[in-house]
């Protein structure tokens, strides 16, 4: 038995998306037992697979790269082959017929320094700006003395509106999921540090083969499955009470436990209802429900077979889409295009049949004679992840309360909200377990 578990050995698990599967791996890797509680019958979370028209879809795509090390780890523990199911490109951002920039194989950080330098759509003062830019935040270790936004500190270093438009903001807005307007610099500089500015294979992109749920969800199950764990599949918990020196849930018609000790890894607007009747939690209930959040948009638009990307990922810098990824090329089926728009803005004022066609006309700019798709299908999270703002104050993993942890991509980190954010916040609330008692 674990050292701090005590006589009730169980441990529960609210939430199956990443942070909530990568505790309880953790947890069932430690031969710590654990249950996990999910409300959906489909396993991911926000990052979860999605039927329609017959074809497995994502509710939403996510961008990998290489520096999602805990991810990738987690992965192989599992025995989700990360060789199989991603597909690892160097770092290319590619706006077709405007800009292209692709990193070669060279240790870092002649990578990038050749990537900047060799960029096509780009003057040489641009690129030099670029790497004037990187050199600058070297310098400073990637650190801020007073965080500002992203609009901001790009001003602040006189970078150019075309590098700025093809580049460091599309790049902000796609890893913070925030307007750059409104973006956390520093959080994004944390990103670079990790990721542009690390080793080569960091900055690789990693673009999933296979839906989100079988990408490591899924796997995890069988896993944990195998490790003396359990998930109950379509048990909404509704509250969680503390009895004595252990917890216990709360579902329509159920009480569950009781439970040593518990890891609560919802999205971060189910948190405050799950915790109203623990006082101690007060403080935590009202700052998580402050936050504010930003929405996805992917739109996926089905052509024939012959219809395909120039690449598998392709920006687009004039309109509301923002990138495009060509499903044919994952895995998928051939003709299947996404679409995806990350943060707020205009386009949430259209039906989803206008924006479909909007987004067909703007694909149409990148792909001369495009026939029109055989369907299409918008699927809207309107709260994917918190907004990403300067100087936020995110909870922390332990919690007034002992024995009751947070996880998911909202809780204190480095990071905005990603599915590494998450894997790794699930990690940390896992190593928790057994140092935290239950009063």
């Amino acid at each position: 038995m674990a050292e701090g578990i005590g006589e009730v050995a169980q441990v529960a698990v609210i939430g199956a998306g990443y942070a909530g599967m990568a505790a309880a791996v953790e947890l069932a890797t430690r031969n710590i037992p654990v249950t996990v509680f999910e409300a959906s019958r489909v396993l991911g979370g926000r990052a979860r697979a999605v039927e329609t028209h017959g074809v497995t879809l994502d509710n939403g795509i996510h961008i990998m790269v290489g520096a999602y090390h805990e991810t990738l780890r987690l992965m192989r523990q599992v025995g989700a082959d990360p060789a199989r199911l991603l597909l690892r490109l160097p770092l290319t951002l590619a706006y077709p017929g405007e800009l292209l920039l692709a990193a070669p194989r060279l240790p870092a950080p002649l990578h990038m320094l050749c990537a900047l330098l060799g960029t096509s759509g780009l003057n040489w003062s641009e690129k030099f700006a670029a790497i004037r830019f990187m050199r600058a935040i070297q310098r400073n270790n990637f650190r801020l003395s007073t965080d500002c936004t992203m609009v901001a500190l790009l001003e602040a270093h006189r970078q150019p509106q075309r590098l700025r438009a093809y580049l460091w903001e599309p790049l902000c807005v796609a890893a913070l999921n925030t307007p750059a307007d409104a973006a956390s610099a520093q959080i994004y500089l944390n990103v670079l540090r990790d990721s542009l500015a690390a080793a080569r294979q960091a900055s690789d992109l990693l673009l999933p083969r296979v839906d989100l749920g079988a990408l490591f969800p899924d796997t995890a199950a069988s896993y944990l499955a195998a490790h003396g764990g359990a998930i109950q599949r379509g048990t909404t918990i509704e509250r969680i009470s503390k009895e004595g020196k252990t917890y216990v849930l709360h579902s329509k018609q159920n009480r569950h436990g009781p439970f040593s000790q518990v890891i609560v890894a919802v999205a971060p607007y189910h948190l405050p209802a799950l915790v109203k009747n623990l006082p101690e939690l007060n403080a935590l209930r009202e700052s998580v429900a402050s936050l504010r959040f930003e929405p996805i948009v992917t739109c996926y638009l089905s052509y024939p077979s012959q219809v395909r990307l120039p690449q598998a990922m392709v920006g687009h810098a004039h309109g509301i889409t923002q990138w495009l990824f060509d499903r044919g090329r994952l895995g998928g089926p051939s003709g299947l295009l996404a679409a995806v728009i990350s943060a707020r803005g205009r386009h949430l004022e259209l039906s989803n049949q206008a924006l479909a066609e909007r987004i067909h006309a703007e694909i149409a700019g990148v792909l001369p004679n495009l026939p029109m798709p055989l369907w299409t299908q918008v699927i809207t999270e309107r709260r994917a992840t918190f907004s990403c703002t300067p100087n936020l104050q995110r909870p922390e993993t332990i919690t007034p309360l002992p024995g009751l942890l947070l996880a998911g991509d909202y809780v204190a980190a480095e990071y905005p909200a990603t599915l590494e954010t998450a894997v790794r916040s699930g990690i940390r609330a896992a190593a928790s377990i057994g140092q935290a008692t239950v009063d």
